[in-house]
């Protein structure tokens, strides 16, 4: 199978990612995307996270009942701190005959280059690049934008919703049901997360 890896904190996964998830299985030609629900980002280290438990279990409520679109908890059990060449090649390992796609906002491919291993993870993974705000600006600070594993998806929905701003206008009490799934807002609720 082809599958897409789509890494993030998710805290909380809104209607962004959902639609970007079906949008890039549908035009790259995946069988399966997985939404990864990462520990904690490397390059993120000073902000604190929800319990991963809560953010994996959105991930699921998110997703539920779409065809080829899964939540995923592997890379909360791997050694910290978590680098995705090394989940990607855990998953190669384990899935021998799959073929893993990594899908990236134009943003991560500004800053690719840093990643651990990048050039390593690129000869052995495609890498699906998705539009965010300051396109222009990402593509022309890109070192490895014209490497041959790097493909544009300048068609993808552009995220301009975050979970940074459902966070805060969960805590102050403004409206984000045209921000979440109502299934994900229902366990918000029911388990008091983003109440201060």
């Amino acid at each position: 199978m082809k599958i897409g890896c789509l890494f993030g904190s998710f805290d909380p996964p809104h209607l962004g990612h959902v639609q970007l998830a079906r949008y890039v299985r549908e035009h790259a030609g995946l069988d399966q995307v997985w939404l990864v629900v990462t520990p904690q980002n490397p390059f993120k280290q000073h902000r604190k996270l929800s319990p991963e438990k809560h953010r994996l279990a959105m991930v699921h409520l998110a997703v539920q009942g779409l065809e080829g679109i899964s939540a995923s908890g592997l890379e909360l059990n791997l050694p910290k701190p978590n680098y995705t060449a090394d989940t990607l090649a855990f998953m190669r390992e384990r899935w021998p005959r799959d073929e893993f796609s990594l899908i990236i906002g134009s943003d991560n491919l500004a800053e690719l280059h840093k990643w651990k291993d990048a050039l390593a993870m690129l000869e052995k993974t495609p890498v699906l690049v998705y539009p965010r705000p300051g396109l222009e600006e990402h593509l022309a600070q890109a070192d490895l934008l014209y490497h041959p594993s790097v493909t544009l998806m300048p068609e993808a929905p552009q995220m301009t919703m975050s979970s940074t701003v459902v966070r805060v206008r969960l805590r102050g009490w403004k409206p984000v049901e045209d921000l979440l799934a109502p299934p994900v807002l229902a366990y918000i609720r029911q388990n008091g997360l983003y109440a201060e």
